[in-house]
């Protein structure tokens, strides 16, 4: 299956290699050229081509094993490439040390399982990057927690642990986390799907406001709702591949692939 050709792409100001894109709102930041990867046998990543620009959404769907959790892993290399390259506003992923240290600070990650730390209050989870990465003075770190925490809807939790706070609390915390080092971008690898149905509103609620404020994201996500009204592009994955990306109101309405009629077809009926 190859890659198709999104439609109407509008002149680029930056060239940008392989560009395999449709949205244009700024320079390229994330460029994916030719990355493989294996999983033993099994091909997860398949000559993966895209660039994610300045300021755009892009989430990325697809049925279980398609390689979308891989591929936002492989973005700050928590998951190794076997091939390929992966390059952060004009820097390759550096292998190891500090360099990739430094390079993840750009790149704000929030997981499925909120991933925060358990002995530590809500307002530590926030303020230890900044202080212990960055250098941050306490005093300015925690006014600038604060200052998310309200954002994200849970300054009233600042003093609580984790455990203290129902699913949907953490991981607006975990994102807050994540905007505490002013990342350049932001993966989100399926951010709602460990929440019970009535809390998964209030996260993509802070995921929304994030996209119209123009932070750039890229986001695993079973949610169409959410693909529909804050994505500028939609990449569907099956097998490894991007086996189509285009404008969401293109892909949901008009999509090209009998791959994708049939994912479409199966979770939209329910």
């Amino acid at each position: 299956m190859s890659t198709s050709q999104p439609a109407s792409p509008t002149p680029a100001t930056t060239p940008a290699p392989t560009s395999n894109i449709s949205v244009r709102r700024g320079e390229p930041l994330v460029v994916i050229e030719h990355v493989n990867k294996h999983f033993g046998d099994l091909h997860v990543l398949n000559d993966i081509n895209t660039v994610v620009n300045r300021g755009e959404v892009v989430v990325v769907i697809g049925p279980s094993g398609s390689g979308k959790s891989t591929l936002c892993r492989a973005i700050n290399r928590l998951e190794t490439i076997d091939s390929g390259t992966i390059t952060i506003d004009g820097q390759r992923l550096p292998e190891e040390g500090k360099g990739l240290a430094k390079l993840r600070a750009d790149v704000g990650m929030v997981f499925q399982s909120f991933n925060l730390f358990a002995h530590k209050t809500v307002l530590e989870n926030v303020t230890l990057a900044p202080i212990k990465v960055k250098g941050m003075k306490r005093k300015d770190a925690e006014q600038k927690a604060m200052e998310l925490l309200e954002r994200v809807g849970v300054a009233n939790q600042a003093k609580k642990l984790p455990a203290q706070l129902s699913g949907g609390q953490q991981q607006r915390v975990a994102i807050a986390r994540s905007l505490a080092m002013n990342p350049k971008v932001i993966l989100m690898d399926e951010p709602t799907s460990a929440l019970d149905p009535e809390m998964i509103n209030e996260v993509l609620d802070v995921m929304v406001g994030l996209a119209d404020q123009g932070m750039t994201m890229i986001v695993v996500t079973h949610e169409m709702g959410f693909a529909r009204k804050a994505a500028d592009r939609v990449l569907f994955m099956a097998d490894g591949r991007i086996v189509e990306e285009a404008p969401p109101a293109e892909f949901f309405d008009h999509p090209k692939s009998d791959r994708a009629k049939d994912f479409l077809s199966k979770i939209l009926a329910h």
